[in-house]
């Protein structure tokens, strides 16, 4: 029998467990996987940190399926949509607990910088052997 993900049960519960804490709910998403959708501007190294407490937020909706929400980015409203598969940890800022899931499958490569020839070759003309090799971390951010 396969059951369904654990993970957007987990991260609603880990969220109601942050927010009766008074703690600021953090999560952190893998930018590359299909379908999410945030500000590009802001994901660094493959991954962006979003505050996913009710003062940054509206409507959010912790889905089975996905997050989603709408936020403001340096002043700029935006709707934001990541795949539960993309969530790769939720926190409380203040305490750094909270939880890292390890990655669903394999994890989708990077899109190669956008060089002159448009063919992901570097300014020498050899391609980048280590993009996408990073492993993701969990880091605060304060």
């Amino acid at each position: 029998m396969t059951m369904s993900s654990s993970r957007p049960y987990i991260v609603r519960a880990l969220y109601d467990w942050i927010m009766e804490n008074d703690c600021t709910p953090y999560i952190q998403v893998n930018a590359f996987v299909a379908g999410v959708e945030v500000p590009q501007e802001h994901v660094k190294d493959g991954q962006i940190i979003l505050n996913i407490s009710p003062n940054a937020v509206q409507n959010l909706f912790i889905r089975d399926q996905a997050i989603d929400f709408d936020g403001r980015f340096a002043g700029i409203p935006k709707s934001v949509f990541v795949p539960i598969a993309a969530v790769m940890g939720i926190y409380a800022k203040e305490s750094g607990q909270g939880m890292v899931f390890e990655a669903d499958g394999i994890l989708p490569e990077p899109p190669p910088p956008v060089t002159p020839d448009g063919n992901g070759n570097t300014l020498a003309g050899v391609k980048s052997p280590g993009l996408g090799k990073k492993k993701p971390t969990l880091r605060v951010v304060k």
